[in-house]
């Protein structure tokens, strides 16, 4: 098996159901490509930006986003990341999700992939590394789905207005507020939402304050600066969101990394 210098098997397939990759990331972007097995990608510190099949997941440490096989997926990450990859394979993919999710990950799933980093193996071999392996395996098919994706417009007159809000997000303004700039009813730019991202206009804002809120911790902005730029009442407004989206608090976060 040939592995590159980035940790990315050339093979076409893989023995078992299950493979390691681990490895700590710079700064990077990866090209969009497409590989016959499922992924569990998840960032043990750091984050990562994921885009597959048209919707945009972030990768924090506390949920790992589902790459089913073959969908064309690319990803970026914009500080200094520890990555805990799962490859799995198409028979074992097919007990999970058809379409790309966020899923939740258990503590006892973070000890395995960071034990298997620490004793460098990709493929388990051993009779201890299999049985590892196996409760992986029953970790993974037992997780939840959480819908914490940001899935993207199909239209210019949709992109267009999320980009607006996107760039503006101190300004919590109403659907119907932001549907009349843009000389629509709210039911329209409700309708409109719920047709290209399959949510509603109030669940993209909070997914999309959501998913700032990480880049800001990442990026080393203070707590009083991310929930300013947020619009936050108080930093403790924000503290307490961020505590119940994570089950931590931010400064916990950033311990964490």
């Amino acid at each position: 098996m040939i592995v590159r210098s980035d940790g990315i098997p050339t093979f076409s397939m893989f023995d078992g159901d299950i493979y390691f990759r681990h490895q700590n990331l710079e700064v990077a972007e990866w090209v969009e490509h497409a590989h016959p097995w499922g992924q569990f990608n998840f960032v043990a510190q750091g984050l990562m930006h994921v885009e597959v099949a048209g919707k945009k997941f972030l990768s924090p440490p506390h949920y790992a986003v589902w790459i089913p096989p073959r969908l064309q997926h690319k990803s970026f990450n914009m500080v200094e990341s520890v990555y805990r990859s799962i490859y799995l394979s198409e028979k074992f993919s097919m007990k999970l999700q058809s379409l790309p999710c966020a899923m939740s990950i258990s503590e006892l799933l973070k000890a395995i992939l960071n034990e298997f980093a620490r004793i460098k193996v990709r493929l388990p071999t051993t009779r201890q590394e299999l049985a590892m392996a196996q409760v992986a395996l029953d970790q993974i098919e037992g997780a939840e789905v959480i819908d914490s994706y940001l899935p993207y417009p199909n239209s210019e007159i949709l992109g267009g207005i999320l980009n607006e809000v996107q760039r503006n997000l101190r300004d919590k303004r109403s659907t119907q507020a932001v549907a009349e700039q843009f000389h629509m009813t709210a039911k329209t730019l409700e309708r409109k939402c719920l047709a290209e991202l399959g949510i509603g206009f109030g669940e993209w804002q909070k997914r999309v304050r959501h998913m700032r809120a990480f880049e800001g911790l990442n990026e080393g902005l203070t707590v009083q600066q991310i929930s300013w730029e947020l619009g936050y009442s108080s930093p403790s407004v924000f503290i307490n969101m961020f505590r119940r989206l994570t089950g931590m608090t931010p400064d916990q976060y950033r311990k964490n990394k």
